[in-house]
């Protein structure tokens, strides 16, 4: 019971040498005493089986007449069915015609089988003075952008394993076409080699290749690299997505969803990186310093699957795709920008306006995606507060959508601590669902379209991951772009085999510097 239900203490009568005036009892002060959570989660029950509940007393009065029938009245039901035999015939058509029509067009389930996240050698890390120390000694950075990559860098929430290129360990660095493509081919062929091990799939057996990377996009593509590596079959339907920033991999697995809906039978594999070598940027224009800072080594493999096979086996069933596109708006279409500053050097420059865009968008995103997923207690209240505000000029808050009942986990794009920080504000998460977030930006630093991935491998580490869960993923990416992918595990899920965690989630989470 809440303390301010408790009777006060009694209190000493002045000059009563210690005798004592009791105030009467009464009834606790239940506004007081309740706590309102309960309440809400009861309400939000009620909601979520009202159906059923409303059919309980009809099946209870449909049962109680049953059983009061005697032999007699089931020959007269009989008899009655018997002399309409046509429309028995003419109904039993229509309902085995509909079924037909529902079973052959409805969507069929993408499934999830595994996915893997690359590591890359520990010879790659660099730390905090390493990065500092190569920056000063190329020769390219003043003191005013060298003390800005120090402070950016102090309260990025990196950590001191993250990643860099082998072209970035050289002094001066080495970035060419040549250590791009061996940047590319580590990264992308060892998160596939890793896959293929696990879940022992031939890649003769591939039918969907999808492959997204923003700033690397050579001749030949990245996914024509696979092809040839694997020696992959040569009626491949093969894509390469350049340009699209950190939330391509939501929309590669939209566009591998959209394919598996066409084609039966069929394996999927989403291979989601980015690559560093040749955008690293060696100018002193602030606002394209920060993706040195915070990019770094990293990509996933993602195997699908539409056989119904293959759901005995699967992960994850792939529950819902939102994405929302800003691009039309001018601010939103230039705050992520690939350009060449002054000096002619080329960099991706970051604009202020940055998180405001990125809330809009987000704000778009959950409005389209809050219908799908949110139970409809949560729909009502959302509405009745809108019709109080909208019609009657109610002094209320806007109601803020609880999404902790429609997911049980969030992957949110590691793309910097402000980011998180913002969406945990402002969804009204609790520190253990941005957890996965943050140690994931702390270990391995953004790594743009594929930070989801090594997210959800840090839940699955854990030992959080229960059948019945559903996960969000939810990105942000250039253009402007909010996308978000809904998933629900098939079964309890175990870490698969060379998770990225394997050998350090014990040491986590830790306390990052704010």
């Amino acid at each position: 019971m809440n303390a301010a239900a408790q009777p006060p203490p009694a209190a000493a009568a002045p000059g009563g040498g210690g005798v004592q005036i009791h105030q009467s009892r009464r009834l606790p002060d239940f506004l007081q005493s309740v706590n309102l959570k309960y309440v809400k989660l009861g309400y939000h029950y009620l909601m979520t089986h009202l159906l059923t509940l409303l059919l309980v007393p009809l099946m209870a009065v449909i049962i109680i007449e049953a059983s009061q029938m005697n032999p007699e009245d089931i020959h007269q039901l009989w008899l009655h069915l018997h002399y309409n035999l046509v429309s028995v015939i003419i109904c039993s058509a229509f309902l085995v015609f509909g079924c037909t029509v529902y079973i052959v067009t409805r969507p069929r389930s993408v499934y999830l089988v595994d996915y893997s996240c690359y590591r890359p050698p520990d010879r790659l890390q660099v730390k905090f003075h390493q990065f500092m120390e190569h920056s000063e000694l190329t020769g390219d950075f003043d003191e005013s952008s060298l003390e800005f990559q120090r402070k950016i860098l102090e309260r990025s929430g990196l950590g001191e394993e993250t990643y860099v290129p082998d072209a970035m360990h050289y002094l001066p660095p080495r970035p060419s076409m040549a250590a791009a493509r061996e940047e590319a081919e580590q990264v992308m062929f060892g998160a596939l080699d890793n896959l293929f091990a696990n879940t022992n799939i031939k890649p003769k057996d591939i039918g969907i290749l999808v492959v997204n990377c923003s700033l690397f996009n050579p001749t030949p593509s990245l996914s024509a690299m696979i092809v040839n590596k694997y020696k992959l079959r040569g009626n491949i339907r093969s894509f390469n997505l350049g340009g699209m920033g950190c939330s391509a991999g939501v929309i590669a697995i939209d566009l591998a969803k959209d394919l598996l809906q066409v084609h039966r039978n069929t394996c999927a594999v989403v291979v989601s990186t980015e690559n560093i070598t040749q955008n690293w940027y060696f100018g002193n224009k602030k606002s394209m310093l920060i993706p040195n800072c915070l990019f770094r080594v990293g990509g996933a493999a993602v195997l699908l699957s539409n056989k119904s096979a293959d759901w005995r086996r699967a992960k994850y069933r792939l529950v819902h795709v939102v994405r929302t596109h800003c691009g039309a708006d001018e601010k939103a279409f230039r705050c992520v920008y690939q350009e060449q500053d002054d000096n002619g050097k080329t960099g991706v420059s970051l604009s202020k306006d940055l998180m405001a865009i990125a809330g809009g968008a987000l704000k778009t995103n959950i409005t389209t995606l809050g219908p799908l997923v949110l139970p409809i207690s949560e729909q009502l209240l959302f509405f009745a507060t809108l019709v109080a505000k909208r019609f009657f000029n109610a002094k209320v808050k806007p109601y803020i959508p609880d999404f902790k009942l429609a997911f049980n986990h969030f992957c949110i794009h590691a793309g910097g601590r402000a980011v998180i920080d913002e969406l945990e504000k402002n969804l009204q998460l609790l520190p253990i669902h941005v957890e996965a977030s943050r140690m994931t930006l702390h270990r391995f630093g953004n790594t743009s379209s594929s930070s989801i991935w090594y997210e959800l491998a840090y839940t699955e580490a854990k030992g959080r991951m229960r059948k019945g869960h559903r996960v969000w993923q939810i990105a942000f990416g250039s253009g402007f772009k909010c996308n978000s992918a809904v998933w629900q595990a098939m079964r309890n899920v175990s870490p698969s085999l060379n998770s990225p965690w394997l050998d350090c989630i014990d040491k986590y989470p830790v306390q990052t510097v704010v």
